[in-house]
């Protein structure tokens, strides 16, 4: 199949006004080219681009409307309202939706990576973090890799470390202006930070969660419901994040000219993203790792039952074909 990047007519809507027009998760309304479907996802952020090549990787099947949001709890929430069918989002927004025992899935991976932590030239090595400030966003995952990167270089993240809690779309200016000296992040902040002269400190991907990062998501409803279309999504999913793993030229081409991002920009960020759909035991693993972690976190009150977080039925059955 040959894709270009598809002009999609995009909804840009807030978490407390959110309108989608003849869509629910319940029930996705027919478009003129067969079932038209919503995907939530985040606006110039390159690890969740894939719904972008929906719509041609569907050839037809489904017909695709994008909702963009401004965090990935708001597309949870999107997801278990019924304002939205599916969303690519963070992992860890759908383990806190579970937990709380909201009608939210996992139904395939979307993309690893998309965190680092950089730090100004006069950090060389993690050593020198002590006494520096460390930017993070409270309650996230990087929250979760941050402090427990930290503790295996043997810096205790309470004492060590002043650690300030930022907003993401705050950190790369704070960094700029020298109000942190370090800071882990979800791209796009990081390779700002680089291109304006900062370095790659450390992984934050050495912690039991590893890459895990983002999802598709949709309701258990709707799996109910429609296991049919579902299928579809799945496998249009699939087709779109392989292409993306292939053609990460178009995948740059499509990000700079939805967003008007730096070219520049984009090219080191989706060097740190690893598109992928499956769920294999391996990420199922990374899953549990990410739930517990939460847990020790306070970040969800409750043990997250595995068996609710995903259903692997749909890519198992794309595997098979």
């Amino acid at each position: 199949m040959t894709f270009r990047t598809p002009a999609i007519a995009l909804t840009a809507l807030a978490a407390t006004a959110l309108v989608v027009t003849g869509c629910s998760s319940a029930s996705p309304s027919a478009g003129s080219d067969g079932t038209t479907v919503t995907i939530g996802t985040l606006r110039a952020q390159p690890h969740l681009f894939s719904p972008y090549f929906y719509e041609e990787a569907a050839d037809g099947a489904i017909d695709v409307e994008i909702v963009l949001f401004d965090s990935s709890s708001d597309i949870k929430n999107a997801i278990v309202s019924g304002s939205v069918d599916f969303g690519v989002t963070g992992a860890a927004s759908v383990v806190a939706g579970v937990a709380e025992k909201q009608d939210v899935r996992i139904v395939a991976a979307a993309a690893d990576g998309g965190t680092r932590i950089v730090a100004s030239d006069d950090i060389a090595t993690p050593d020198d973090l002590v006494g520096a400030k460390i930017g993070y966003p409270m309650g996230s995952t990087q929250e979760i890799l941050l402090k427990r990167t930290l503790e295996a270089e043997g810096i205790d993240p309470d004492e060590d470390v002043e650690l300030v809690n930022l907003p993401f779309a705050d950190m790369a200016a704070a960094f700029s202006s020298g109000q942190i000296d370090a800071f882990i992040s979800a791209e796009v902040a990081p390779s700002i930070a680089i291109d304006g002269g900062a370095h790659d400190l450390m992984s934050a991907y050495e912690t039991p969660i590893g890459q895990t990062n983002i999802v598709l998501a949709t309701s258990n409803t709707l799996i109910e419901d429609d296991p049919e279309l579902v299928q579809k999504v799945v496998d249009t999913h699939i087709a779109a994040t392989e292409h993306m793993a292939d053609d990460t030229s178009a995948w740059a081409d499509g990000l700079v000219d939805e967003f008007a991002l730096d070219p520049t920009i984009v090219d080191l960020a989706i060097e740190n993203v690893w598109p992928r759909w499956d769920l294999d035991d391996d990420y199922l693993a990374t899953l549990q790792a990410m739930s517990d972690e939460m847990l020790s976190f306070d970040q969800v009150s409750a043990e997250v039952d595995q068996s609710l977080l995903t259903d692997d039925a749909f890519v198992a059955t794309a595997r098979t074909e």
